[in-house]
């Protein structure tokens, strides 16, 4: 294995201290131009790369802010990366992007190596319902904004969508199309974004005079189209199945889709789709899904340039920083899988 070519080798091979090639590479303007001339010439030969990490360790600031997604597999959270990675960019920062896959478990482990790098801040939408995670996270003082997740009960910023609403929507579209026996394909129960779409689902049949008893809940244990297919087995076996399905994301009804489609179950006709989040594969999916659009690229930029005020205040306490909540609208967009007339 090559050794990898440090500073001292450079400068033993121009023939210099080690602090002339420290002036080199962070202030030439300090060097004679031979001198520096014969430096960079050594660098060249023995190509030698300057470890950001060292420099980041000394300064104390790094270049590095960590975004933890529930779900890389979900192009929703693709897309708040894109805007994570836009604003950070444009700052002149990169963004670690990991994956907890839904398991508080793997969180942990990534927010312990997130510590462990010193990142500049920290994008989180957790997977860990307790706090635990975020509690330990705390003691690092490393700053972190909360994504896809309002930040009740602490003081960190958060930007969210308004879920709540988003689930009225989707059922308040399906009641004025008709149906009064729909069925909520819910996820984990223990996340905030599941419960208030739920939430939502009830005020809107609330709305229309309906009890909760009109809405059918089937949980799953996670929020991809494996999990959608299983809830459609599960749908499918009801004796008096609902006519409408409203699922928490758009993963689950492309997975309730599928479960209809080897069924013989005839979307919409038989039973009208509403999912969440209007990715990509929505329009695309063979009966174009009707979605709650939330939008993810905004709320990835977002997120990221609090967390940029917040780590600047951090080194400039005249700017000061004050915690915000931003809180964004959803909204419905309408394709075939919803339109059936009842």
């Amino acid at each position: 294995m090559a050794q990898s070519v440090g500073i001292k080798d450079v400068a033993r091979a121009a023939g210099v201290s080690v602090g002339t090639v420290s002036n080199v590479i962070n202030r030439p303007d300090t060097v004679a131009s031979q001198t520096r001339a014969r430096v960079q010439s050594a660098i060249d030969r023995l190509g030698y790369v300057r470890s950001e990490s060292a420099r980041q360790l000394r300064a104390g600031r790094s270049r590095i802010m960590g975004l933890l997604v529930l779900d890389m597999g979900n192009p929703f959270f693709v897309d708040v990366a894109r805007g994570a990675e836009r604003a950070a960019r444009e700052a002149g920062l990169g963004v670690m992007v990991c994956n907890s896959a839904q398991s508080a478990g793997e969180e942990a482990e990534y927010l312990s190596l997130f510590a462990e790098q010193r990142v500049r801040g920290v994008l989180l939408t957790p997977a860990d319902a307790t706090g635990r995670n975020i509690d330990a996270f705390r003691r690092h003082g490393i700053p972190f904004v909360l994504v896809d997740r309002v930040a009740e009960g602490t003081t960190e910023c958060s930007v969210s969508v308004d879920d709540v609403a988003g689930g009225a929507l989707a059922v308040r579209h399906l009641v004025d199309a008709g149906h009064r026996s729909i069925a909520y394909v819910s996820g984990p129960p223990g996340f905030n974004q599941v419960r208030d779409r739920r939430t939502g689902a009830l005020n809107a049949l609330a709305e229309a005079g309906l009890g909760p008893e009109a809405l059918r809940e089937l949980p799953t244990e996670r929020l991809d189209v494996a999990a959608g297919r299983d809830a459609g087995a599960r749908l499918l076996g009801l004796a008096d199945r609902p006519t409408a399905v409203f699922c928490a994301n758009d993963l689950l009804a492309l997975g309730v889709l599928q479960a209809m489609y080897a069924a013989g179950v005839v979307v919409p006709d038989d039973l009208a789709i509403v999912g969440y989040d209007d990715i990509e594969f929505a329009a695309a999916a063979a009966v174009p899904l009707t979605s709650v659009r939330q939008p993810a690229v905004t709320m990835g930029a977002l997120a990221a340039e609090l967390l940029l005020e917040e780590t600047e205040a951090s080194q400039d306490t005249a700017k000061g920083h004050e915690h915000r909540r931003v809180v964004l609208q959803p909204e419905l967009v309408v394709r075939r899988s919803s339109l059936a007339a009842r």
